[in-house]
């Protein structure tokens, strides 16, 4: 149990190689460099509108077929995997009931720190090509900020690479809290200043980011014994963060502006960040 932090964190580190690979494939197949503007295309043609729209359309046939292709082999490899059995882990996956394993304060927390984590990593990455086209921050077209993604996901991928070591040493807790007080510092660079600067600091959170999930999931699991199934299943499920904070975030930039919305996912950090340094050690499980 205690180098589990770090074997997850390398783990993950492999999952951040596809999130750090996938924004260049999208760039290269997807994203056009001759994207027009609203203006451009009100003063086309109905009929040339309608092609160009067509165009943008199919350009995102082909790589979704590919991936619906690669989740089909993935299954069928799967399947025929012989995947082996750990004693006592089947079992205890029967025993007791989730109300029981939320009843451990560190797991319900732990289950609102994945939520929020995974919300603001995906609400960041999601409007990332955005916030780097913005004037006041670069200026760059969607082709060209999709490479920067890229930066943004390969922080993670090298981040959790090194986390897999230092987590090895142990101090998971403080090294949670770290790089979440880190994350919301950047968050808050990216939302008060501008230009290069504010550029890099919100690509900079992908590495920070890195240990976050691994550790929040072992640290919540901690001491959970035969209800450690029932808390595996609820913090994947929690990982629903990814759907709903991106959602509000867009909502937030709709009504205050790109920068400003850069609040909420400060805020999830400073959760974060409170959770690896108080709320993890907090009652039975701590």
């Amino acid at each position: 149990p205690e180098g589990a932090s770090a074997r997850l964190n390398l783990t993950q580190a492999f999952n951040s190689l596809g999130t750090t690979l996938g924004p260049v494939v999208g760039g290269l197949f997807i994203l056009s460099e001759t994207l027009k503007t609203p203006e451009e295309m009100q003063a086309m043609a109905p009929a040339a509108l309608d092609a160009y729209r067509a165009a943008e359309a199919a350009s995102v046939q082909g790589p979704y077929l590919v991936l619906a292709l690669a989740l089909a082999l993935l299954a069928g490899l799967i399947h025929l995997s012989r995947l082996p059995r750990l004693a006592g882990v089947e079992d205890s996956a029967d025993r007791g009931t989730f109300a029981q394993a939320l009843a451990h304060r560190p797991l319900l927390l732990g289950v609102v720190g994945i939520f929020l984590y995974v919300g603001a990593e995906v609400s960041i990455g999601s409007f990332l090509v955005n916030f780097l086209g913005d004037p006041r921050i670069a200026g760059l077209g969607e082709k060209a900020a999709a490479g920067y993604v890229s930066y943004y996901w390969g922080g993670a991928m090298v981040g959790r690479f090194v986390g897999a070591a230092v987590l090895a040493r142990g101090g998971a807790g403080r090294i949670l809290a770290g790089a979440a007080v880190v994350a919301a510092v950047l968050c808050a660079a990216g939302a008060l200043l501008t230009g290069t600067v504010a550029m890099w600091a919100v690509i900079a959170i992908g590495l920070v980011n890195s240990i976050m999930f691994p550790t929040i999931f072992a640290l919540a699991v901690a001491g959970m014994g035969p209800l450690t199934g029932k808390a595996s299943s609820l913090l994947v499920m929690a990982i629903v963060g990814g759907a709903v904070l991106p959602v509000a975030m867009g909502a937030l930039i709709d009504s205050v502006g790109m920068q400003p919305a850069f609040v909420l996912p400060l805020a999830c950090y400073l959760f974060i960040a409170w959770y690896g340094a108080v709320g993890s050690r907090s009652g039975a499980a701590a």
